[in-house]
């Protein structure tokens, strides 16, 4: 592990430790009587983070090479049972943790942001997709980008042209994307509030005059290429290259952070092993933004 890595890690863990005991309410639900964790909430979501960062897709090994290299850091871990557990009850801690570094970076006020979906495959075989337990929000879709059908989900990022997640959903692979951003919108009124006057990039997908009316009506402008039979629209040629800053970005969570190479088979698995690859980027990139890195985005640093 980097001296990089471990300068992360104990940051993060400061910074998680510090909102649990400011915010003791952001902590997972657990009995008042028993014993208390022996592995704290925040070593729990720090150690998730590097797991990410590290690109252990497989949760056993994971805790095999921490046993092994991280037990100065780590002196107690739990089995991988217990640890998956707890894991998926933290949930709301890891998204928690996602807006309140992004709150803490310089990136948060940027003017433009861009917004796209990518595909998140769950299973490949005609049985798995009728056995799995993700079947009903899993189905069937068509990623454009690289031409391919996939069983599986979406996620759909908004973020800055620096690659701060901003917002996200995870939905079923036929979900409407101008329909999930407004929902991402409704889901925190409060977004929207503190960035009036955005700019929003997007790709053809995100079309039709009530849904620009809509953005419109909450201060955003939306720039994207004309669709067929439409005029040509003001602006497509300066923001064209800003474009490809989302596709980069995938690329990111698919190359690095290996987001299609999650290995879970339930709704609770997929979405933990999802958002703690987002907290994963989100705490790289303020992190980066705190030591004053030329790159923000980058994690060459941290994983390895």
């Amino acid at each position: 592990m980097t001296k990089d890595l471990n300068t992360l890690a104990t940051a993060l863990y400061v910074k998680i430790d510090d909102q649990l005991i400011t915010f003791p309410d952001l902590a997972p639900e657990r009995p008042r009587v028993g014993i208390q964790p022996t592995l704290s909430d925040a070593e729990l979501v720090t150690l998730a983070v590097m797991s990410a960062l590290l690109g252990f897709t497989s949760e056993r090994r994971w805790l095999r090479y921490a046993r092994a290299h991280l037990a100065g850091m780590f002196p107690y871990l739990p089995g991988q049972s217990g640890y998956n557990k707890r894991l998926r009850a933290a949930t709301s801690l890891v998204l928690s943790m996602i807006r309140i570094l992004g709150r803490d970076t310089s990136l948060w006020s940027d003017d433009v942001w861009v917004v796209d979906s990518t595909p998140v495959e769950c299973g490949r075989s005609r049985q798995t997709a009728q056995r799995s337990d993700l079947a009903g929000w899993a189905e069937y879709g068509y990623c454009p980008s690289h031409s391919r059908f996939f069983w599986g989900l979406r996620l759909h990022l908004l973020c800055t042209l620096g690659g701060l997640p901003i917002a996200f959903a995870l939905t079923g692979a036929k979900a409407d994307e101008r329909t999930t951003l407004l929902g991402m919108f409704q889901a925190d009124p409060d977004l929207l509030a503190r960035h009036r006057g955005q700019d929003l990039i997007a790709d053809m997908q995100y079309y039709g005059r009530d849904f620009e009316d809509t953005l419109a009506g909450a201060g955003v402008r939306l720039l994207r290429k004309a669709r067929k039979g439409e005029p040509p629209r003001p602006g497509a040629h300066l923001f064209k290259p800003l474009r490809q800053t989302i596709e980069s970005i995938n690329q990111t969570f698919k190359g690095q952070l290996d987001l299609e190479r999650h290995g879970a088979r339930t709704a609770a698995g997929v979405a933990i092993r999802v958002i703690t690859r987002v907290l994963a980027l989100t705490a790289v990139i303020w992190h980066n933004d705190k030591t004053d890195q030329p790159i923000a985005r980058s994690l060459t640093a941290y994983d390895h």
